[in-house]
């Protein structure tokens, strides 16, 4: 058992020390947030049944990389090492099949653009805001010009319930809107899960 389980961890560091990141690279996150990450777990599922709730879009520039992600208040640009602090959990990391990678640069030409955006704390689409997916979907939605990914609608219930979990039920109270239950959106688990990526394994 013992030998078993350092062979694990052996193949599992190898695998994730052999990612070298480029420009269009998603990564894919598990945050801790508490509750409200809890409940997006809980409704939706990425690659290998595993649990994103948030992603970023990787750019080189002049040899030092960085992510572009809808966090916090707005779209903005970190630097990859403050990126990977988020989280100790694994990350993995999804890249565009060859068939796709010429979408990269008009795509991060876009989410460079929106870089100050106001975050899209009631994540409905199209409302002049971004959450973390919603900028990747537009940005290669716009390099693609029509639809890269895929939107679905979104729930914000319980599973196998009628009822809305009590912490979005605050959330949107507190923003003093309405759920925006069945709106079209995505979410991170969705398209780590797209055809037209390959996930390479864990980056941390």
């Amino acid at each position: 058992m013992k030998k078993l389980l350092v062979f694990i961890l052996f193949s599992t560091l190898s695998f994730a020390q052999d990612i070298q990141l480029e420009s269009g690279d998603l990564i894919f996150q598990n945050l801790s947030c508490g509750p409200l990450c809890d409940a997006i777990n809980a409704v939706t599922s990425g690659y290998d049944d595993l649990d994103f709730n948030h992603m970023g879009l990787v750019t080189k520039e002049e040899k030092e990389l960085f992510v572009i992600e809808a966090s916090g208040k707005a779209v903005r640009k970190v630097r990859l090492d403050v990126f990977l602090n988020y989280t100790n959990a694994p990350m993995y990391v999804g890249r565009l099949k060859p068939e796709y990678k010429s979408l990269i640069p008009k795509a991060l030409e876009f989410a460079h653009q929106q870089i100050g955006v106001p975050y899209d704390d009631v994540f409905l689409y199209d409302n002049g805001k971004y959450y973390c997916s919603e900028l990747v979907y537009d940005a290669f939605k716009a390099a693609y010009k029509k639809p890269f990914f895929a939107l679905y609608p979104m729930t914000y219930k319980i599973p196998n319930s009628t009822a809305y979990f009590p912490v979005w039920i605050s959330y949107f109270n507190n923003l003093k809107t309405n759920i925006p239950e069945g709106e079209l959106g995505c979410n991170p688990g969705g398209m780590s899960k797209d055809e037209k990526i390959d996930i390479l394994g864990i980056l941390k």
